[in-house]
């Protein structure tokens, strides 16, 4: 669909760390795996076979940390389909120890109907699941 988003590759300082942290979570985004090597790890969503996206990880070129207020990536938000869904991811990371930057809560400062989990990765990489209603 024009304008929408292709691919997105992540730079990570520890690959091994990173695949055990996005697995299950893209596992339960409906994501599989589809390229596994030591410069790159890849995972597509196909609905009914149908490319939409993909998320790529790759070794970084240096060991600093992350930090979403300098020039770059502030953080990345997948959609969700129901509250519930935001419930059930928010169990998973519970479950896995991820860190829980803001617990599952509507927001009204993001738009009228905005319920959100926000969490981090390994590098401290801010990602959100949002559901917006309808």
């Amino acid at each position: 669909m024009k304008g929408s988003f292709h691919h997105l590759d992540l730079s990570v300082r520890d690959i091994e760390a990173a695949v055990a942290f996005y697995e299950p979570i893209l596992a339960f985004l409906d994501y599989r795996r589809v390229k596994s090597s030591d410069d790159v790890v890849v995972w597509h969503l196909e609905p009914d076979g149908r490319y939409v996206c993909s998320l790529a990880l790759r070794p970084a070129h240096s060991q600093q940390a992350h930090d979403r207020y300098t020039a770059g990536l502030h953080h990345v938000a997948w959609t969700a389909d129901s509250r519930e869904s935001v419930d059930a991811l928010h169990a998973l990371l519970a479950s896995r120890q991820v860190t829980i930057l803001d617990p599952p809560a509507d927001y009204p400062k993001y738009g009228p109907v905005y319920y959100s989990v926000f969490f981090a990765d390994p590098d401290g990489m801010k990602l959100e699941y949002v559901h917006t209603g309808g």
